[in-house]
């Protein structure tokens, strides 16, 4: 066994897992950020929808799916000049992080127009004609009855996220994937490539039942 696991430094590793779930933790909370008001708007501007908006709605949407539609790795290598411009490099944990947001938000948006278009357009209705403003329906109205499907778009999401970190470790972004492309494969050390691979496994494990307990969770409620 020993032998097995000759070449794993548990004290790298374990510095890995630290920066991936920094990425994780700092992505995710500018995409929800970024990504809910974005995605709201997309809402909101669709047709027969409150601020029903065509010329704005298609230009959002548009954007989006460009966005969306870049491969993660090519949106890397494009962005590490505004990412050096933002953070002051573009390698490491804050050299990974923006173009985990500009990646992720889009598709996030997406999510959460999805969910609110699931939200039963009779409440939207009645929260109207009660005199409430745009702001008291998203607030009362869209986001609590949307709920579920929101941190079910956030689960999602966080999740996409993982594979972008590892993804990352292609220019040097850190974390698990960097480890595992630096040692795993340039080096040819399978032990250390099974490894990550089974933590990176567990990550994404552990979000898809927190997200899925939460989402049960409020069902209920």
């Amino acid at each position: 066994m020993n032998e097995l696991l000759a070449n794993l430094d548990w004290v790298e590793i374990a510095q890995a897992c630290l920066d991936t779930l920094s990425m994780l933790g700092a992505a995710l909370g500018f995409t929800v950020l970024f990504g809910l008001p974005l995605g709201v708007l997309l809402y909101l501007t669709g047709q027969r929808q409150l601020l029903a908006n065509g010329p704005l709605y298609r230009g959002l949407s548009v954007a989006v799916n460009v966005l969306r539609s870049l491969p993660f790795i090519i949106l890397l290598i494009v962005l590490i000049p505004l990412t050096t411009v933002i953070t002051g490099t573009s390698l490491g944990v804050r050299g990974t992080i923006p173009p985990l947001v500009v990646g992720c938000t889009p598709f996030f948006a997406r999510l959460v127009e999805t969910a609110l278009r699931e939200v039963d357009r009779g409440l939207v209705e009645a929260s109207q004609a009660m005199g409430g403003s745009i702001r008291q329906i998203i607030w009362y109205t869209l986001l609590p009855e949307a709920r579920t499907g929101l941190i079910a778009a956030v689960t999602v999401t966080a999740i996409v996220l993982v594979d972008y970190t590892a993804m990352a470790g292609v220019i040097g972004g850190g974390g698990l994937g960097d480890l595992a492309i630096r040692f795993g494969y340039q080096r040819f050390q399978t032990d250390v490539m099974v490894v990550t691979v089974l933590l990176l496994i567990l990550l994404v494990q552990a979000l898809q039942m927190s997200g899925d307990r939460l989402v049960r969770h409020f069902n209920r409620r």
